[in-house]
């Protein structure tokens, strides 16, 4: 008989992973969430994990052989406080990875501020296009898999390395816990102000998964981003290859919005890509995943030809529908100033001046709700036509200010039906709607498709 594993917050895009991966390996899975939506229900049904909605300790009588705590989970939280007091095994998510999956791999890490989803997606790609059968966990769903984890036929194993903290008796990040032979560092800014208090925690927490990579390891890193030069410079004992320099490992754009783009290595053009993906945020998201990919065997050329073939990631600029007169509803999970502002610009270089984008945001992160981001949020719409923020009750903070100082025109809804009759009500041709969050906005994405598509018929 298989030994009974229960995830509690299981529906998170980490735990939901994990999930998938110990089912393959043979155990019976079970799980709870508070919050239930998809992607990550749904996939987690079509895979027969039983699912239950909240937190009570009856899910735990009978008890499992081991309870996984999600870092959601904090103490007060009844199945948290039940699993304690009757002594139960319990362990953390990145900890069961590191115990139980990981051993003997040769682990392709892809950390970072932004990007970390879809570099791994790409890097998994790449790694399955040049025959390698890689296992995966990714904190997305790649459109070239349709799933967010395998286990995979061979010793490498691609995962998206999250600084967040790992579990409430576990504060390192959780890529600690990896232990990678290959580390993608593709940027870093100041994020997570609920666990972290400044940039130097989260610089300390990269030092501590970098200072584990082993000598014949190697560190791909952005190049001149003085936040990661910063935590290499405190120490690194493997190998260190950047990209996106003007001398060394760099793209060139054939076409202005990097649909097309040559790789450049040494002055010598190693690889010509051509893809359904834009912006440079992407170009580099692919640079790193290239070399990750070579780090393991696969030649550049390779590479960029799976790199043609790359499907994106559902909720990175997923394009939902695109109705008769062409206007088009697109997901985005972007979380960050930065973020906003890439994928923005990216779909302006795709677009045109001339294309009309209009951004709808929710600012759900805790880091955006504590208002770190205050101030900062207008100016990352700035190649929008126009934004509509979302207001919900439990923002810590007003949207005034960024709206009487944004650079496009700008209003906020704190009602998710009155936002979507707005959007119906000033609809335009060919206009691209974007729609920006990390969680489910109120199911917002069906509730304007369905609307928008109501009045074509009316």
């Amino acid at each position: 008989m298989s030994k009974h594993i229960h995830i509690l917050g299981i529906c998170g895009t980490f735990m939901g992973s994990l999930a998938l991966l110990a089912r393959e390996a043979g155990y019976t899975v079970t799980g709870s969430d508070q919050n239930v939506y998809p992607p990550m229900s749904t996939q987690l049904e079509e895979q027969g994990i039983k699912l239950h909605v909240g937190y009570d300790p009856e899910q735990l009588d009978p008890a499992p052989d081991l309870v996984v705590v999600g870092n959601a989970m904090s103490r007060g939280n009844p199945a948290v406080e039940y699993l304690l007091d009757k002594g139960l095994p319990y362990t953390s998510g990145p900890q069961f990875l590191s115990d139980h999956i990981l051993p003997e791999r040769w682990v392709l890490a892809a950390a970072g501020t932004h990007g970390k989803t879809t570099t791994s997606s790409m890097l998994a790609w790449i790694l399955e296009y040049a025959g390698m059968a890689p296992g995966f966990l990714i904190g997305g769903i790649p459109g070239n898999f349709g799933i967010s984890a395998r286990l995979g036929d061979t010793p490498f194993f691609v995962i998206e390395a999250d600084e967040y903290d790992t579990a409430f008796f576990d504060k390192r990040s959780k890529f600690v816990h990896y232990h990678p032979r290959t580390a993608i560092l593709n940027n870093l800014e100041f994020d997570h102000a609920d666990i972290f208090g400044s940039l130097a925690d989260i610089q300390k927490q990269f030092h501590y998964m970098v200072r584990i990579i082993p000598p014949s390891g190697q560190v791909i890193a952005l190049a001149n981003d003085q936040n990661l030069d910063e935590v290499l410079e405190m120490g690194c004992w493997s190998d260190i290859c950047r990209f996106g320099d003007s001398e060394g490992f760099r793209a060139e754009a054939i076409n202005r919005d990097y649909s097309s783009f040559r790789i450049i290595s040494e002055e010598k053009e190693t690889g010509v890509v051509n893809w359904s993906l834009t912006g440079e945020h992407n170009c580099n998201n692919a640079l790193a995943a290239v070399l990750a990919a070579r780090h393991v065997g696969v030649t550049p050329q390779v590479a960029c030809e799976a790199l043609g073939q790359f499907q994106g990631v559902k909720r990175r600029m997923e394009l939902l529908a695109e109705l008769e007169d062409g206007v088009r509803v697109y997901d985005d999970f972007a979380h960050h100033p930065t973020a906003i502002a890439m994928t923005l610009e990216g779909l302006r270089a795709q677009v045109g001046e001339s294309g009309i984008i209009r951004a709808v945001i929710e600012p759900r992160s805790n880091t955006m709700k504590m208002g770190i981001h205050k101030g900062q949020l207008a100016a990352a719409t700035a190649t929008a036509t126009d934004v509509v923020w979302f207001e919900s009750p439990n923002m810590g903070w007003s949207l005034d200010e960024e709206i009487a100082t944004s650079p496009v025109p700008a209003q906020s809804q704190s009602d998710i039906d009155v936002l979507v009759a707005h959007l119906v009500e000033t609809r335009r041709a060919n206009e691209h709607i974007v729609i920006m969050s990390n969680g489910g906005f109120g199911g917002i994405h069906k509730k304007l498709i369905a609307a928008l598509k109501d009045q074509n018929e009316s």
